[in-house]
Parts: C-alpha cells; sequence; structure tokens
C-alpha cells in the first residue's frame, strides 16, 4: 500500500487578492499547497476580504493554511495586546473557514514581563474560549512552537505540553513544526536520528494526530542559537538529508510542508518546492 504523499506548498503573497495573486504565484513556483495572511500581518487592522476571492480559494483543490499575524501574543501582561490578539485570532478563524483554510497558525507568545505561570492562566482563561468556540469542521488552531528567545512560553516540542494542559487538550487544537524554530530551540535535527528523536517526543507530549503542519525552513544558525533566521532547503545548517528523513516518518508523511524561505522572486522558492519534491518522490 503506497503511503500519501505529502503536498509541497509555500506561504505566497496575495497581491492582487487572495485567489488571484495566491493561487497565480503558487502555479508559477509548483505549490500543492498554500498558507497566506488574510490580513496585515504586521498590524492589527482586520480585513473583510472579498466572498469572490474567498470562494475561488476554498473552492480550488490546493489545501489552505492561514498564518494569523506576528504580533499576537496571549501571554503578553498588556491588557490592550491581549485584547488585540484574541480579536486577531478570531478573526482569522473566521476568514479561515471563508477561505476553506484546514487550520490557522497562531505563534505561541511570549510571557514577557510576567511569571511563566501567569501567561499559561492567562492562556486558559482567555485562549480556551476562543478555542471552544471553533466548530466542529474547523479550521483547527495550529500551535507553533518558536525558536527560544526571551521569554518564549513554547520553544522545544516538551514545553508544548503544558500549553496543551491550559487549553484542555482540546480537540479542535494541532501544532505546527516550523523546522528552524525547533532547531534553533535545540533539537538536533541534523544529528543521527535527530528527526526520530524530535517527532517521537512531540508525540509522546501531545499525542499522535495532533501534528497537522510542518513548516520546512532551514536554518541560518547553529543548533541552539535560539535565532529564527531561515534559509533556503539545503543551504543551512538542517541540510537536505532531515528534510528527506521528516517526510518518512510515519507520524509526518501525508502532512503538508510549508516554505517560509528567502527570497524576493520565484526563482529561489520554485527551487526549494523542487528540492522538497525530490527529496518525497526519491525511494
Amino acid at each position: 500500500m503506497t503511503a500519501v504523499q505529502s503536498p509541497i506548498g509555500a506561504h505566497v503573497p496575495v497581491a492582487g487578492g487572495l485567489a488571484t495573486g495566491g493561487l497565480k504565484y503558487a502555479a508559477e513556483i509548483g505549490a500543492e499547497a498554500v498558507q497566506v495572511f488574510v490580513s496585515n500581518p504586521r498590524g492589527w487592522a482586520q480585513s473583510a476580504g472579498k466572498p469572490d476571492e474567498d470562494a475561488r480559494l476554498a473552492e480550488s483543490e490546493v489545501p489552505v493554511y492561514v498564518h494569523a499575524p506576528y504580533l499576537v501574543n496571549v501571554g503578553s501582561p498588556s491588557a490592550d495586546t491581549l485584547e488585540k490578539s484574541l480579536g486577531s485570532i478570531r478573526n482569522a478563524l473566521k476568514r479561515g473557514r471563508e477561505v476553506g483554510a484546514l487550520g490557522v497558525v497562531v505563534h505561541t507568545g511570549s510571557a514577557v514581563s510576567q511569571s511563566y505561570d501567569e501567561a499559561m492562566r492567562q492562556i486558559h482563561e482567555h485562549l480556551l474560549p476562543v478555542v471552544e468556540e471553533i466548530p466542529e469542521d474547523g479550521p483547527d488552531l495550529l500551535l507553533e512552537p518558536m525558536a527560544g528567545q526571551g521569554a518564549m512560553l513554547c520553544a522545544t516540542v516538551q514545553q508544548l505540553g503544558p500549553y496543551f494542559e491550559a487549553l484542555e487538550r482540546h480537540p479542535r487544537v494541532g501544532v505546527c513544526l516550523d523546522t528552524c524554530h525547533a532547531f534553533a530551540a535545540g533539537h538536533d535535527l541534523a544529528a543521527e536520528r535527530g528527526v526520530a528523536e524530535t517527532i517521537d517526543a512531540l508525540v509522546e507530549t501531545v499525542g499522535a494526530g495532533r501534528l497537522k503542519l510542518i513548516h520546512a525552513n532551514d536554518s541560518m544558525d547553529v543548533c541552539g542559537s535560539a535565532k529564527d533566521r531561515h534559509e533556503n532547503i539545503g543551504a543551512g545548517h538542517i541540510g537536505e538529508g532531515p528534510f528527506a528523513e521528516l517526510l518518512r516518518h510515519p507520524q509526518v508523511a501525508g502532512l503538508p510542508f510549508i516554505i517560509e524561505t528567502p527570497g524576493r522572486s520565484a526563482d529561489p522558492h520554485r527551487k526549494d518546492i523542487e528540492t522538497l519534491k525530490r527529496l518525497r518522490d526519491t525511494e
């Protein structure tokens, strides 16, 4: 029996419209799945979207994911930031349903100046009600661990444990694993059995089936650097081999891989897509 292959995709620009711009770019680079922003990634303004563009994206055969704005931080001690973060997540989930997204990716955030325990209590009190509003058909809320700088609440896969507990292991909560973040946090994906040990630890922490999406990014910096600097596939300290291992891990096989790699034109992104497809398709 042939295993289901992982779609290889990319975070795509949406100039000209979510479907018009996003799907055109996806076709140009050979992406089989897409991730999009549905509002300004570096601001709080929320976009209502365009019904025709939303419908075209929802009706496409391409798996779609939404990334919430970078400013979102439900662990922040600022009441203003917390309120705006919750509003942004709700909007991303609403817009995600409108565009047919399978998941909405949210950074796990930072405690900033308050204690870890206070931040986790805040997540239980404020983020759990948002998760409970998600319909049974999704989209799922996908937690993305960070690279480990400062007072980050979650960097290693083991740190997902308390986060999941704060959200009462709700069935609509999943994980988006960013390979650059994991490497920066100390998971040596380039070491022998590094990929297997990382995925096995993730499954042991949150359970099988919770990993829903891979952000496939090489790393400009060494393992444990706590620096979130993405590199093109095979050009960084992770290298090509671990991506081939990841594509074949039984807990990962079939999951979409989304690149967020450097490049101001389609060429480097097309090359990264082609590299991952070659690694996927080579026996």
